[in-house]
């Protein structure tokens, strides 16, 4: 199946890199059996990146693709070498692009502006190596963090034309022809309904003015409900600064005249909406034909109670071109000068997540059912949520470190306040998979353990059976000493009692 040559709409799922590992190194030399920690940091992943190319009219290049991914950031090493940052991904779109979130309709970026960029999906931050945790409290630590997953979205891009003035009419009514005559542009033109099949560009000069005209391809009465090929294109006119009513003075079809085909557009036009406030101009076209200037004659009258200026114009003589040429230019240059100043070249980037949440907190506490008929301590906020991610839960260290960080943060203490007990299920983390622990204060009983989280004596204390071996072993001991000292009267370190 061919590949058709205009797109003006895609969908497909953008995904960041995903940061690299931190690295768990200890420095290792000849003489220095304590060199200390010397991990690296992991390299960010790379972002995926929208950016407006002039040259570009169309969204094809991406017309049947499912996903455009960045690479993962490297992982760091010993001996201080940290992973090296991916490479973002650039994709170049046309000048009126505008990037949706497809699966919740939120628009994200308008790109018109040249040059102008979007950051789209932003990669992970690589995870820190040990080198970077070492302090004056933990100076050998044994654990690295994980790098972060890069971001991930179903986008979908539009294009909406970016012109100056837009023409309007009937199929067959000399639209491609006008932009032929006044521009460089070559259109395909025929003398059959429907010969245009996408939105035609063109670029005219007027005097010092220069601006661009684009026509709307196939508009008939029911367009913006489906009809024809209108519907489709309609908004490839709604940045247009003029709108221009091509008529047709040489159609034969029953039921048409100039008035009523000005009637049924802006219909059509108003129907779609949001273009009451462009100004209108008026072009009779095909003066050229015998019965051509009867027709205008007739029908003027009408036209001019609309208060709109008129324009007799051939595209095959050139009659009245010059006057719709610069009428046209006169327009726009006074909305361009009308226009704020244009903003210098920016990239934008997409919220904090807190700040898509709604007012920035660290972190909420909610006491939610696990569906068992239990109960589950939920814990959502940026912050947390990130140290989850962090985490290496096969490091009993690393976890000790978490738990650090969650108490300066004050959830314990929260957890407390609220009821929390020892024992009780807490969960962290967004989705349907988040990390669900026992909760084990540091404070008990109103007494504060000493330790730091880092090296949490909780990770340290004696299991159970540890200290059930250790007792049989010094009464085993204790009982041998006795024994040893009624047979030859030595106590156990082999002296004389006497």
């Amino acid at each position: 199946m061919a590949i058709p040559s205009f797109v003006d709409r895609v969908k497909f799922t953008v995904q960041a890199g995903n940061g690299g590992h931190g690295c768990a190194s200890v420095h290792r030399e000849k003489f220095k059996p304590l060199g200390g920690p010397d991990g690296g940091n992991g390299g960010d992943g790379g972002s995926v990146i929208f950016r407006v190319d002039d040259s570009l009219s169309t969204l094809v290049d991406y017309h049947r693709q499912s996903l455009r991914k960045a690479s993962n950031g490297e992982p760091g090493r010993g001996d201080n070498q940290h992973g090296a940052k991916a490479d973002h991904i650039v994709l170049d779109v046309p000048s009126g692009t505008i990037v949706t979130d497809a699966e919740t309709g939120e628009v994200l970026a308008d790109l018109t502006e040249p040059g102008a960029e979007y950051v789209v999906v932003q990669g992970g931050k690589g995870g820190l190596g040990n080198a970077a945790l070492a302090n004056a409290a933990r100076k050998a630590p044994g654990f690295a963090l994980l790098g972060e997953e890069g971001e991930s979205r179903l986008v979908q891009l539009e294009l909406k034309v970016v012109a100056d003035v837009g023409l309007v009419g009937f199929p067959s009514a000399g639209k491609s022809s006008l932009i032929a005559a006044i521009s460089r542009a070559r259109p395909k033109v025929a003398d059959y309904p429907f010969t245009t099949l996408v939105p035609n560009l063109g670029v005219v000069v007027a005097g010092e003015v220069t601006y661009t005209v684009a026509d709307v391809p196939g508009l008939i009465e029911g367009a913006s409900e489906g009809r024809g090929l209108g519907f489709d294109f309609l908004r490839h006119i709604e940045r247009c600064q003029a709108i221009v009513h091509v008529i047709d003075l040489g159609t034969y079809e029953p039921g048409r005249d100039p008035i009523t085909d000005l009637e049924v557009i802006e219909g059509e036009l108003a129907a779609h909406g949001g273009l009451e406030d462009r100004e209108r101009l008026i072009a009779l076209n095909k003066m050229d034909l015998p019965d051509a200037p009867d027709l205008a004659e007739i029908s003027r009258p009408e036209l001019e109670k609309l208060g709109l200026p008129i324009f007799e114009i051939s595209t095959k003589t050139g009659e009245g071109l010059n006057a719709l040429k610069f009428k046209m230019a006169e327009i726009v240059a006074a909305r361009r000068a009308a226009l704020p100043e244009p903003a210098p070249k920016q990239v934008l980037r997409p919220e904090p997540v807190a700040r898509r949440r709604g007012p920035v907190e660290e972190f909420t506490i909610a006491k939610k059912g696990d569906g068992d008929g239990g109960f589950v301590w939920r814990v959502r906020g940026d912050k947390p949520e990130r140290w989850i991610r962090q985490t290496d839960f096969n490091n009993a260290e690393a976890v000790g470190y978490l738990a650090d960080r969650l108490n300066r943060l004050g959830v314990e203490n929260k957890l407390l306040e609220m009821g929390a007990e020892a024992g009780d299920a807490v969960a962290i983390g967004s989705g349907d998979n988040p990390v669900v622990f026992d909760f084990a204060p540091q404070i008990d009983i109103g007494a504060e353990s000493l330790g730091r989280r880092g090296e949490d004596l909780r990770l340290e204390s004696e299991r159970p059976s540890v200290t059930r071996r250790r007792k049989l072993d010094a009464e085993y001991h204790a009982a041998k000493a006795s024994v040893d000292y009624a047979v030859t009267g030595l106590d156990h370190e082999g002296e004389d009692d006497h």
